[in-house]
């Protein structure tokens, strides 16, 4: 396997000779917000927008001609504009491409203290990353930045970037979150289907089942973030639910969003119920107690009907961080009970 760019995925390189800053590596990614570099109407309303993250593209949603000067666009945004809140991505071109370098190089250099991930689109080896990683390095240290701060998202879109998939996850301590590209996978392995994120006709069960869950173990082995990709039927909202609540439902942590309509309905459905986010704090909270000396120091005990052990506190850690992740308040509170 290919060397890492630092000696292993728990080191963090250091600037002056004392620790760098730790990056948030599991910051909220529910909403993931795609805007083309290239249009200052969209990149300005995006700023008030309640998306997680938002990433300015120069790959896909930008025609070769306006790369350039989407650039310079994407590093006047970021230097001027209000993000507060916000997870703020430049996705580049993919490194078969003739641009990918001068995209690093200039909103690096440009706004390189106003950018928290570059997203690297179609990945196939780690080798792609590990030389992303390595270019990143060499800009932060010629600039004075702060060495190791700025993250990858790493994006899979073909059938080698799945076979990939665990190396490209231990690549570099940048990389942050592992990303399923949907409409040139499908392309790339001739699924029979023109619909981006739908099941292909003929098939009666969940053809990205494999692909997903592939990718959300090389994500979980490597504490890193899953994300689904967009759903392209913007105006239909409630397909755009079913098939967020998919990968939900197996644990991802985001999803694209592509329209304003979207944002809501992503943030929704990759945050937990209220009431299931109630019972997770309830679970921590009696935990703790029933282990204590108070509470009799027990591997086990009873909440109600429900026998809780040191697996269920695992599970609800899961649900409790994904809640406060959200934003989210208790309505119920523990009481021990009475002596």
């Amino acid at each position: 396997m290919t060397q890492p760019a630092h000696p292993s995925p728990g080191h963090h390189p250091s600037t002056s000779g004392s620790a760098a800053h730790l990056p948030d590596r599991l910051r909220p990614r529910r909403s993931c917000l795609a805007v083309p570099g290239s249009n200052p109407r969209f990149l300005e309303k995006a700023q008030g927008l309640p998306a997680d993250q938002v990433f300015l593209d120069l790959e896909d949603a930008c025609a070769p001609l306006a790369k350039p000067e989407a650039r310079h666009t994407i590093v006047k945004f970021l230097n001027e504009g209000d993000w507060t809140g916000k997870t703020r991505v430049v996705r580049v071109n993919d490194w078969t491409t003739e641009w990918t370098y001068r995209d690093v190089v200039t909103v690096v250099e440009g706004a390189g203290p106003n950018l928290d991930c570059i997203m690297l689109p179609k990945v196939q080896t780690a080798d792609q990353v590990v030389a992303l990683d390595l270019l990143l390095t060499q800009i932060e240290k010629t600039m004075g930045f702060e060495v190791g701060k700025i993250g990858i998202e790493a994006q899979i879109e073909n059938a080698q970037g799945l076979n990939n998939v665990n190396a490209i996850a231990q690549a570099s301590p940048r990389i942050e979150t592992i990303i399923f590209g949907p409409a040139d996978f499908m392309a790339s392995i001739n699924m029979k289907s023109l619909v981006v994120g739908e099941q292909p006709p003929g098939y009666g069960a969940d053809a990205y089942h494999y692909i997903l869950m592939k990718i959300l173990m090389a994500a979980r082995a490597n504490d890193l973030q899953a994300i689904d990709g967009p759903y392209l039927q913007i105006k239909n909202v409630d397909g755009f639910r079913e098939v967020a609540g998919r990968a939900a439902a197996l644990g991802f942590d985001g999803k694209w969003v592509l329209h304003p309509g979207q944002v809501d309905a992503a943030n929704e459905v990759f945050s937990p119920s209220q009431e299931d986010y109630d019972h997770a704090e309830l679970i921590l909270d009696a935990y703790d107690y029933y282990t204590s000396e108070a509470g009799g120091k027990k591997g086990s005990a009873m909440l109600g009907d429900e026998m809780i052990d040191e697996a269920s506190r695992k599970m609800a850690l899961v649900i409790s961080g994904k809640g406060r992740a959200a934003g989210m308040k208790r309505t119920s509170k523990f009481e021990a009970p009475e002596a």
